[in-house]
């Protein structure tokens, strides 16, 4: 049986383009899990492990779900789709990727974009993570600063204690719990004048007892 040269040659050359998936499986789940942990987009805290394997369990759907489905559609569209060729010229006689190699690239084309999307939804997601977290601490701010001018040495003595509700954006209410731990001392904070407002709330009532009595009711 004659030896098919360029047959064996261009076998080994579709083994060696349908061989990328894996690599970038590896590649790609480490990225992933590092943006999980440097700009996570749902807002919690992951850990390397964890990013680890929520990126691999992601990948993995799309590998497993979407690459053959995505793969067969691909192989139909150019099993249908004319050479515009001449007949028995070498172009018309170029036969297609196997389905192998196109589930390869589709996978890994599928994993990049996976990545890209994974790192856009975090820088999207992180202005708003950050814009909280300096309303928060000019909060904590501005009622420390508030107490230490205004408060009672009861007030000032229990500032540890202190916690707030958010009323909307920007807007906080702050209780400092006093001695007896039923009574607090409580200020409403704008966050978004500069420096921000602070005015005393009259009622007495933490916001643990104030905002449950008016979700109960």
């Amino acid at each position: 049986m004659a030896f098919d040269a360029s047959f064996s040659t261009r076998r080994m050359r579709w083994r060696l383009a349908g061989a990328w998936q894996w690599p970038a499986f590896v590649v790609l789940t480490v990225v992933d899990a590092l943006v999980l942990r440097a700009l996570p987009p749902t807002g919690l805290d992951f850990g390397l492990v964890e990013g680890s394997i929520v990126a691999a369990f992601g990948n993995l759907v799309l590998l497993g779900g979407f690459a053959p489905w995505l793969a067969r559609r691909l192989a139909d569209r150019a099993a249908r789709a004319p050479t515009g060729a001449a007949p028995g010229t070498a172009a018309a006689r170029r036969s297609p990727p196997p389905l192998v190699v196109v589930q390869d690239r589709a996978a890994t084309a599928l994993l990049c974009a996976g990545a890209v999307g994974l790192l856009a939804a975090g820088l999207a997601t992180r202005p708003l993570v950050v814009s909280e977290t300096e309303d928060t601490e000019r909060n904590g701010a501005a009622v420390r600063d508030y107490a230490m001018a205004h408060g009672s040495e009861e007030v000032v003595r229990n500032l540890d204690s202190a916690n707030t509700y958010k009323l909307g954006e920007g807007f906080f209410r702050t209780c400092v719990a006093l001695d007896d731990r039923l009574r607090a001392w409580c200020v409403f904070v704008e966050t978004r004048p500069e420096p921000p407002t602070v005015r005393p709330d009259p009622n007495p009532a933490p916001n643990g007892a104030l905002f449950e009595d008016q979700r109960g009711g």
